[in-house]
């Protein structure tokens, strides 16, 4: 039985989400499958890779083949090197960690309470005040030398 590693696709129209199989190469791209090793969330910033090492390398060793695509994800992630025996990769990009919500909420709570002062909101709200203010002054002056030119 020739067994293969390769994406099965989930997901929406336009939003596809992959499940990394081992499935026998005789089946649909979306059929059964003999275990689920990994995903890949290719529209996530950045991309979602999560393989489980120690399956992909039982079924690399035993034989199983992987497709291009899953090849690939395999030499982002290492486990492609590591079966091959060649030097790791760079690390993968790591998605940005969340601003607390929590946090940030009691922290506006108690800047509009007047306990705690905030230092960036109001600069903002200052420089966007003062060109409002120039632009009418400037108004005028151009209103006032147009006038003068006239007479």
């Amino acid at each position: 039985m020739a067994v293969k590693i390769r994406l099965l696709r989930m997901g929406k129209i336009r939003n596809p989400q992959y499940r990394i199989v081992v499935a026998d190469s005789r089946t649909k791209r979306d059929g059964r499958a003999i275990e689920f090793v990994g995903v890949y969330q290719p529209k996530e910033d950045p991309s979602v890779i999560e393989v489980k090492s120690d399956r992909v390398q039982y079924w690399l060793s035993v034989g199983a083949q992987p497709s291009e695509a899953v090849q690939r994800l395999l030499e982002l992630t290492g486990d492609w090197q590591k079966f091959k025996g060649l030097p790791a990769p760079p690390p993968l990009k790591v998605a940005a960690e969340r601003a607390d919500r929590q946090a940030a909420y009691e922290a506006e709570a108690k800047a509009a309470a007047g306990l705690a002062e905030t230092p960036a909101p109001a600069k903002k709200a200052a420089k966007a005040q003062a060109p409002a203010a120039e632009a009418p002054a400037q108004a005028e002056e151009q209103t006032g030398a147009e006038s003068g030119e006239q007479a």
